[in-house]
């Protein structure tokens, strides 16, 4: 039986959020709550709810180590990164073949969750 993951963020302004994975991430809007609490958001099989958070948390909390890793796979890394360079969003970790073979580069959304970006394996 296959499977499928989705997970949520909490963000302190989920349309800020929801913009950054828009214009930032290349993701399309599915849907959204009237009030506003809640977007979907989704790219190829990727699927992100970005829920309103209901206490203030300190964004270096969600990085690397404490925090969680949310790891994309792209076809064309580099096209990738330059997409997202064009968007002037600040890149944390450049461009860089890995010992386990894959390339990838990182940066955070406005929330503070460390996302990294690799290239798919062969």
């Amino acid at each position: 039986m296959d499977m499928s993951l989705r997970i949520e963020v909490f963000a302190a302004d989920p349309d800020a959020s929801a913009e950054f994975y828009r214009r930032v991430l290349g993701f399309e809007e599915l849907s959204r709550q009237q009030d506003g609490k809640y977007v979907w958001v989704g790219r190829g099989t990727v699927r992100i709810g970005i829920c309103t958070t209901w206490a203030q948390v300190d964004p270096t909390t969600r990085h690397v180590p404490a925090g969680t890793e949310i790891v994309l796979e792209v076809d064309d890394i580099e096209a990738e990164l330059a997409r997202i360079r064009t968007t002037g969003w600040p890149i944390a970790s450049d461009l860089q073949t890995q010992p386990w073979g894959l390339r990838d580069f990182r940066l955070h959304d406005p929330d503070g969750y460390y996302l990294r970006l690799t290239s798919r394996p062969t």
